[in-house]
């Protein structure tokens, strides 16, 4: 147990990102002779105010708290380290990658700030990836060299080692209290808005993972700040994607059943927690409801990517839509589009455009679909080292495309999934498999499901559910459908339900489709594996 409420790393680095700091009220000389320059953007990463906090607390963790001062001169130190191994006697990196894998300590904040102190970008791993993966993000982002914590020392070796990439250790002193780091040089003026921060990799859901890379003023320009202003009282939020609050769910029904004991849980959750947000993939509307009578908290639906940051959010103090994504956040511009079947002027139709004030909709395009592109200061500068896909990503007016179809309806966006996977064209008709999703698990026998499109020959694609059951339900597959033709239109009914334990999903809790389409039908007929359902065919 730790001694005090720990946020997690990456969120609370977010977190620390992006305060509004104080003057420094320090005794003693001014600290300003070791901090570097803060361009006037406002775009320069937290480690430039630090020492403005010099022995204030930043964070705790199982070894203790750790000073602003601490967490600086470990990583100024740090800093030096990386410039002397890679021979850059100025003290700047130019924008060489650092892969860094650190436990969920002070350790990851002081490698994040080292790299930024040295002018890198700063490439994040994940101690629960497989080493092909990790030998991957390292060869992918020609990372320079790699920091590791001293418990990943033994996983990374042979990785280092195949890719010919200097391993450098943090040392165990970097959980102590740091000494005065003796005549810093001074780290040049940059112009950080424009200058690379971090490589983030996408999930990998539909295709192999991406590294996107985004500047210090995409950080920056994150929500962050709004949520964690001076002016504004201390808050204590709760971020999860669905699953886990599915889970957390089934825990509390199962083993938290005393009255008092429910009582107490909802007591501290509406006092204790300001806010509840729910992301990375659909809410359905069951765990929603479930949540809110458990905890008295609707959860805050929002709309991000790795590319964009967050883009579209219900509001946080006004009713929120089950189900849509909101409006688009301040600086934030959406459009959704379709291809345009003239082939002449814009490439596209515009259906609706709008921003945080207002939406407007094209007379004729009210309620239609079309594919999300988003446009802001967030929005990452390129994917890493593949121009043709960041040149691809982007339409000739330099909005990003999301691969997203969604829809403007009741005053709200709505997105109905991935274009690639989640639009099921059967039989003439676009089925949303969010849709579908949603409205299946009000069924009370399923627990989770993924709906797939499998291709068929006769209808296109058929739709298919791959279901998880709660523990002693056993519906019929003639029962689910008679079910499911009570709540959907016909051409959404899928025609086979493919019962499973469980639904495989990556750390994100987000489910390759095109895996499970390959799992069970891996012919090219589409004929799922024997044993996996009952007998079905595409329905009239």
């Amino acid at each position: 147990m730790l001694p005090h409420p720990v946020m997690s790393f990456p969120r609370l680095l977010c977190a620390v990102a992006s305060q509004r700091l104080a003057p420094w009220r320090g005794s003693g000389s001014s600290p300003l002779h070791t901090t570097p320059a803060v361009c006037a953007d406002g775009s320069a990463p937290v480690y430039t105010r630090a020492l403005a906090f010099a022995d204030r607390i930043a964070l705790v963790d199982q070894h203790g708290q750790h000073t602003y001062r601490d967490l600086y001169n470990h990583s100024l130190r740090l800093s030096r380290e990386l410039c002397r191994l890679l021979e850059r006697a100025d003290g700047d990196l130019q924008e060489e990658r650092v892969s860094f894998l650190c436990s969920n300590d002070v350790s990851y904040v002081v490698a994040q700030w080292a790299s930024w102190m040295g002018g890198g970008i700063a490439v994040p791993l994940y101690r629960k990836h497989p080493q092909a993966e990790l030998e991957y993000f390292i060869q992918d982002s020609r990372s320079a060299v790699v920091l590791a914590s001293q418990e990943y020392l033994e996983l990374l070796r042979p990785v280092v080692r195949k890719l010919g990439v200097p391993l450098l250790p943090l040392p165990p002193t970097v959980y102590g209290t740091a000494p005065e780091e003796p005549g810093a040089w001074g780290v040049p003026e940059r112009n950080w808005r424009d200058r690379g921060a971090m490589i983030i990799y996408t999930s990998g859901t539909t295709g192999r993972p991406k590294g996107v890379l985004s500047t210090h003023g995409n950080i920056r320009a994150m929500v962050w700040e709004k949520l964690l202003g001076g002016e504004s009282p201390r808050i204590n939020v709760f971020m999860a994607v669905p699953t886990i609050y599915a889970k957390l769910t089934d825990y509390y029904d199962r083993h938290l059943t005393l009255p008092h004991v429910q009582a107490f849980i909802r007591a501290v959750c509406e006092q204790r927690i300001r806010l509840m947000v729910s992301g990375s993939a659909a809410l359905p509307l069951p765990v929603l409801e479930r949540w809110q009578g458990i905890t008295g908290h609707t959860l805050l639906e929002r709309y991000g990517m790795t590319e964009i940051g967050m883009a579209l959010s219900n509001p946080l103090t006004a009713a929120r839509v089950p189900g849509s994504v909101g409006t688009p956040l301040p600086a934030v511009e959406v459009r959704i589009v379709s291809e345009n079947p003239k082939k002449e002027g814009c490439p596209y139709v515009l259906h609706a455009e709008g921003n945080e004030r207002e939406t407007q909709v094209t007379p004729g395009f009210k309620e239609k679909e079309g594919e999300l592109l988003v446009r802001g200061p967030s929005v990452f500068r390129e994917y890493w080292d593949k121009p043709e896909e960041t040149r691809r990503a982007f339409t000739w007016d330099g909005w990003f495309k999301t691969g997203d179809t969604a829809v403007f309806k009741d005053g709200t966006y709505w997105i109905r999934g991935r274009t690639s996977v989640d639009i099921i064209k059967s039989g003439g008709y676009k089925v949303s498999a969010l849709e579908v999703e949603r409205l299946l698990l009000a069924h009370p026998s399923i627990t989770d499901v993924a709906v797939i499109g499998v291709p068929d020959m006769t209808w296109g694609q058929r739709v298919t559910a791959v279901v998880t059951l709660q523990e002693g339900h056993s519906p019929s597959h003639r029962e689910l459908k008679e079910w499911a033709r009570g709540v959907l239109a016909p051409y959404a009914v899928p025609s086979e339900f493919l019962l499973v334990e469980e639904i495989p999903r990556n750390q994100m809790g987000k489910i390759n489709k095109r895996d499970l389409i390959r799992q069970f039908y891996p012919g090219d007929q589409g004929a799922p594996k024997p044993g996996t359902s009952e007998p079905a065919s595409p329905l009239s």
